[in-house]
């Protein structure tokens, strides 16, 4: 598959219309369940996507495996894909390769961020940065290389609380200039760092709102009055869809049976609605998306 220039326009236009919601799917199902709630964009988190493979989000995933859940979600969805790009896989050279690979892989923008590989998660502490040229450099590169001008750039700074909150403002005004077409402060406490933050560094933001971590929780309209263009939900059905697993087992182990959880699951319809399948009937590709 091949990026269509749509797949970053849309977005781009998303975004001059309001801000964008993009809960984060963590597979193709949840991504059609996404589509068919009423989202018009959907978020890929590289720590999901490690998550459901077994792993910490500790930057073991690989640049094959995330284009492969980006095919799969676009496919599923046929909305703009939002994808984690942790580190670029690499330097320079890897970070040009990237944005490449996601363009073919169908997504409409990636992130990018200025740790120190192997990766931590944004909102733990013991994390370390790259120089802020070395980033501004793959944030170049990657403008340099993408295929269609449309795609989205987001750049990732983790400075707030590795440094201080006024390099990231510096940061994300060089990876601004570098081609950056958003940049993500991972970590703002609250309604006054992102106001502080958008004062410093004008222009397109994204926010993360991942619940259990540094980042006070806002609703998606508190973000928008806060100017942001886009806000990601990163891991939030993945943490409900397990909390409901382990209680389904812990009904299992308990009953001998899931019969009492029977309320709670998704029925055989409701299934086969999602997937737009009738027994009986012949099913076409076409169908995956919603």
């Amino acid at each position: 598959m091949m990026s269509t220039p749509n797949a970053g326009a849309t977005l781009r236009t998303l975004m001059d219309k309001g801000i964008v919601i993009a809960p984060g799917a963590f597979n193709a199902l949840v991504a059609r369940a996404v589509a068919r709630a009423g989202f018009h964009a959907t978020y890929i988190s590289g720590g999901a996507t490690a998550n459901v493979a077994g792993y910490p989000d500790i930057g073991l995933i690989t640049l094959t495996e995330m284009c492969r859940t980006i095919r799969e979600i676009v496919d599923a969805s046929n909305i703009p894909v939002i994808a984690d790009a942790d580190t670029g896989y690499g330097e320079v050279e890897c970070a040009r390769r990237t944005i490449i690979e996601y363009e073919r892989a169908g997504a409409a923008a990636l992130h990018i961020e200025d740790q120190v590989f192997p990766k931590r998660c944004g909102h733990l502490d013991g994390k370390e940065l790259i120089s802020a040229n070395a980033m501004a450099d793959k944030v170049k590169a990657m403008s340099d290389a993408r295929i269609c001008s449309d795609f989205v750039i987001i750049a990732r700074t983790d400075a707030r609380h590795v440094t201080s909150l006024d390099d990231a403002i510096a940061r994300a005004n060089l990876y601004r200039e570098a081609g950056a077409d958003v940049i993500f402060p991972e970590g703002l406490h609250d309604e006054a760092e992102f106001r502080a933050f958008a004062k410093g560094s004008p222009g397109r933001t994204l926010a993360n709102m991942t619940e259990f971590g540094k980042t006070k929780h806002l609703s998606a309209q508190d973000f928008a009055a806060l100017g942001c263009s886009i806000v990601i939900f990163p891991l939030s059905l993945m943490r409900v869809a397990m909390h409901s697993v382990e209680g389904a087992l812990a009904c299992l182990r308990e009953h001998g049976s899931f019969e009492p959880m029977l309320g709670a699951m998704q029925s055989r319809k409701d299934l086969y609605a999602l997937l737009r399948y009738e027994p009986g009937r012949e099913w076409h590709f076409g169908n995956r998306a919603p």
